[in-house]
């Protein structure tokens, strides 16, 4: 824009100029010292506008989407920030300077030793900003020399310091929490200089070749013992399904077994109930029958029993005949 306006200024000078001159000589009045005079008048309107247009290119200026601008007073660090957009500026007396504040990243190798004194090799990605709020003091202190002089070291140190605290083995298995450690560490480190912690990511460890081969046997091992540990289980749970499986059927034949018990004494009291029922009938009968038969009663039956034509009986020596005499001697 400084520029733009300075240009047309400029051009402006030069109109001025050569258009005063062109009409003193159409008019072809007066003599040559005036036409001399009017041309010194026009060199120097002239001359004042080609300076203002010099003046107006230099104190007009523009700063771009995410970056700021740091006021210089005789090349001095001033208070002042400039924003995006346009700006203005005393010419000569001040200067600007660009400072990004976009998000950066910066990617460096580090170099490190484990708890138990391995050798690790890490490598980290940062993304970070500077601070708006102090461009200023940071281009006082570092210039545009904050990552080599800020950013590299604090990543270094961090790195080695949080990775001393670790075991190799617990870098990777606690890989979050040394994640968490070194941010924690570059935040503080850097945001007393002006410069803000926005992620960063633990891109790679590599370790020794010899350790390397250790884990990955240990990883071996640990994962044959996994399947053994299931394989173990899986017995196991056979084993114990087929106990419950054996105590059911046992459960089920005791049951069985109970049951055709006392199946078996239901049908024996049963039994036993008929027959004692069965006696008691058969005695209550003959209970009632001894109470009905009389001695003539018997007699009479014993003699429609005998048949008509027998006249003659044996008896055994001793035994008394059933039939009364009565009945003998008819």
């Amino acid at each position: 824009m400084g520029l733009i306006i300075g240009g047309l200024l400029l051009i402006a000078a030069i109109a001025a100029f050569f258009g005063r001159s062109f009409r003193i000589r159409k008019n072809g009045e007066g003599s040559e010292e005036a036409t001399f005079k009017n041309l010194g008048s026009a060199s120097i309107i002239g001359a004042l506008l080609f300076v203002l247009a010099i003046g107006s290119c230099a104190s007009i200026g523009q700063i771009g989407a995410g970056h700021r601008g740091v006021v210089l007073q005789f090349g001095a660090v001033t208070e002042r920030t400039l924003p995006e957009g346009l700006y203005f500026i005393t010419h000569f007396a001040q200067s600007v300077e660009k400072m990004n504040v976009q998000t950066q990243a910066f990617t460096t190798p580090v170099a490190a030793a484990s708890k138990d004194l391995q050798d690790v090799n890490t490598e980290v990605t940062l993304n970070y900003r500077l601070n708006p709020a102090l461009v200023n003091t940071i281009y006082q202190s570092l210039r545009r020399e904050y990552e080599p002089r800020i950013v590299m070291p604090s990543i270094q140190e961090s790195v080695k310091a949080v990775t001393a605290q670790f075991d190799a083995e617990e870098l990777i298995t606690r890989r979050p929490a040394v994640k968490l450690a070194i941010e924690d560490a570059l935040r503080g480190r850097l945001g007393s200089q002006g410069i803000e912690l926005i992620t960063l990511s633990i891109t790679n460890f590599q370790f020794s070749e010899t350790f390397s081969a250790s884990i990955e046997a240990k990883q071996v091992a640990a994962q044959r013992a996994l399947e053994a540990t299931n394989r173990l289980r899986q017995i196991e749970v056979e084993a114990q399904q087929a106990k419950a499986s054996a105590e059911g059927r046992k459960e089920a034949a005791i049951q069985e077994a109970e049951g055709a018990r006392q199946a078996a004494i239901l049908r024996a009291e049963g039994e036993a109930q008929a027959i004692q029922l069965t006696a008691e009938a058969q005695a209550e009968a003959n209970r009632r029958l001894n109470e009905t038969l009389t001695r003539q009663v018997i007699e009479y039956s014993l003699v429609q029993q005998l048949a008509p034509g027998i006249q003659t009986i044996v008896l055994p020596s001793g035994q008394e005949f059933i039939l009364g005499e009565g009945v003998l001697t008819r």
